[in-house]
């Protein structure tokens, strides 16, 4: 690790807090300062993607984002304030959902990417219901498409039209020749539907490995050109395609269509989290 991301890191190990039983935890009042965020307005709002994040994960919020009130100077007068005690697991997810624009955001992912939170999906995950299933591993592909397509800029992918042919072929190898139009009418979806949105487990995780693999063996291969991504996007779905077959799974074409879109479940999830925060247990509108 260098110097300066080694001092960066600092900031977050820096602020964190050790209770009397040696646990620990970061206050998001001071992990919200850590990360570029002046108005805890606006770090409210990750915190509730977070939450609901780690409740689809299989945890409990209330356990990893536990509240407490602190009384602060208002003037001559003292009044309470909202914070939460976060866990490093609570950390993690929040800044998992954080502005992506933000460098800082980047070095959180890293310091707060321990083993432990893959390991504590996977033990979850097969526990959980379809949905939340497929919210777990959307999520993943959201923040494993975007370091791809940063990966495939560098690697000389610029263009709108490079980018597109890039993304097809991926597609292309994964779905036996079939592009994003294919799918998207194969799955008899409208204009500005995404088939990602609307995907089961199971096809979703088959597409994260063609993503991360390909991100991976670009980086690592050094490649060059847009047209050598491109071939080395379309080979690595090829790849899992072939994976799949061998073993004998449901090509991805194939499988069923959810009749829920992502963004449907997530309403369902916000709403029940709103009608938890009513009784008390989450302050999710402070």
């Amino acid at each position: 690790m260098s110097r300066l991301i080694a001092e960066e890191y600092k900031r977050f190990e820096d602020i964190k807090q050790i209770r009397a039983d040696g646990s620990e935890y970061w206050s998001a009042r001071k992990l919200g300062l850590a990360l570029d965020y002046m108005k805890w307005e606006n770090f409210m709002k990750v915190i509730k993607r977070a939450m609901i994040a780690c409740e689809n994960s299989g945890h409990n919020a209330e356990h990893d984002f536990p509240e407490v009130r602190k009384i602060v100077e208002a003037g001559a007068a003292k009044k309470p304030i909202l914070d939460y005690e976060l866990s490093r697991y609570a950390c993690y997810l929040i800044v998992q959902n954080g502005d992506p624009r933000k460098e800082v955001i980047a070095l959180g992912q890293t310091y707060f990417a321990i083993q432990t939170y893959r390991q504590e999906v996977a033990d979850h995950f097969n526990q959980l219901n379809e949905d939340n299933r497929r919210l777990v591993v959307r999520g993943d592909i959201k923040q494993w498409n975007q370091l791809l397509a940063e990966t495939a800029h560098d690697a000389g992918v610029i263009t709108n039209e490079e980018f597109a042919i890039f993304q097809n072929a991926g597609y292309m190898g994964l779905y036996g020749g079939l592009d994003v139009d294919d799918i998207h009418a194969r799955k008899g979806l409208e204009v500005g539907q995404k088939i990602l949105d609307y995907m089961g487990s199971t096809e979703l995780i088959a597409n994260l490995f063609r993503i991360s693999q390909t991100e991976e063996k670009l980086r690592k291969d050094k490649i060059q050109g847009a047209e050598k991504a491109t071939s080395v996007h379309y080979s690595v779905g090829r790849e899992v395609r072939g994976a799949i077959e061998k073993i004998g799974g449901t090509m991805p074409e194939d499988l069923p269509t959810p009749e829920k879109s992502i963004q449907q479940i997530e309403k369902e999830q916000m709403k029940r989290l709103k009608e938890k925060a009513k009784k008390g247990k989450l302050m999710l509108d402070e």
